[in-house]
């Protein structure tokens, strides 16, 4: 089976194409060519030689998309503008109008020219648990069929996506993803703006690639809104998550007082139908920080050679951590003596 996969070369992308080669499907890459993509593409050729090929394209530009489509016997549409950590390095969050036109203005596009084509009638879109909107004040888990109450421009220009493939003449399944993110983590003021307490489901973006390769090849996906999660044993609170990761790549958890109180468009999902269906649900948060431990190499030795200069900087990106800020001398002093065993005042 040949697959479009639009947004390859992204987070979830690059994980989808080692589970659709592993199980022998061909990929053709839709993305945009930049410096980034281009060295992407070299590093996955070589790895998975012609099972994969790319097509340099626009998703705004519906000739790209018509090219692109040509003998391919199903769509998997990932591209899109998000609100952080975009491989595009926009935020949907601060370039609004620009992020419509790529994430709304490209899924009409890819809508319009599949129909205008008829083949391929297959589409596996990737939405999110933001469409939910704030619901911790409600009892978990989120089902598929809850109301949506999308919060920011992200998860209205999912949700309006959705509603475009529901109501076009094409086979669809949407599948609505947890929190996943790249093992090539950044960290930056990001980490402090959510509550510690926020339920949060993490999905490993591993898993996420396997269970699009195990939709490509179902029969009983379409026209089903599908929950993407690692289940029940990676329902956690963001405090948990976030203290598994620092404390992972030796840093170590930092004070609650330097997190926001606010909380975010995440939750616990019931994944019971996804995993039944699509069979993908192998890894944990566990395996996550193993898998940034390995990425990070011989910089963990620098991590925690520099830990006590890591925080300082790391603290002083939140913009709720109001302590006062300890000169980094001291910060050395105290270290150095907790490391030869005696108590620091």
């Amino acid at each position: 089976m040949k697959v479009l996969l639009t947004g390859a070369f992204g987070n979830i992308g690059q994980s989808t194409i080692e589970a659709l080669v592993s199980q022998g499907d061909e990929v053709r890459c839709f993305d945009l060519k930049t410096k980034k993509n281009l060295k992407i593409f070299k590093k996955l050729k070589k790895k998975y030689g012609e099972f994969i090929e790319v097509f340099w394209g626009d998703i705004t530009r519906e000739q790209d998309i018509e090219k692109a489509l040509e003998g391919t016997d199903i769509v998997v549409h990932l591209a899109f503008i998000i609100p952080k950590l975009s491989a595009t390095g926009l935020e949907s969050e601060k370039v609004p109008e620009i992020a419509y036109k790529v994430n709304v203005g490209g899924t009409r596009n890819l809508i319009k020219a599949m129909e205008k084509l008829k083949r391929p009638e297959k589409i596996i879109f990737t939405s999110s648990v933001h469409v939910f909107g704030i619901t911790q004040h409600l009892e978990p888990p989120r089902k598929p069929n809850e109301p949506a109450n999308p919060p920011e421009h992200y998860s209205r220009h999912k949700l309006e996506c959705e509603n475009m493939l529901r109501n076009s003449n094409l086979k669809w399944s949407i599948f609505r993803l947890a929190a996943s993110m790249p093992i090539n983590l950044k960290i930056d003021q990001t980490l402090f703006e959510i509550n510690l307490q926020n339920r949060m489901e993490y999905v490993h973006t591993k898993d996420v690639g396997l269970a699009i390769a195990h939709g490509v090849r179902s029969e009983e996906i379409w026209g089903k809104i599908l929950l993407i999660g690692g289940g029940k044993r990676c329902w956690y609170t963001y405090g948990e998550i976030v203290e598994k990761v620092l404390e992972g790549i030796g840093i170590g958890m930092l004070p609650k007082e330097a997190f926001s109180k606010e909380y975010f468009a995440t939750d616990w999902m019931d994944t019971e139908e996804s995993q039944r269906l699509l069979n993908y649900q192998t890894r944990t948060i566990d395996d996550y920080v193993k898998d940034i431990q390995k990425a990070l190499g011989i910089k963990l030795l620098f991590i925690k050679l520099f830990r006590p200069t890591i925080r300082y900087f790391l603290l002083k990106k939140s913009p709720y951590y109001r302590k006062r800020v300890i000169p980094q001398r001291v910060i050395w002093w105290n270290y150095w003596r907790s490391l030869s065993g005696k108590t620091v005042r």
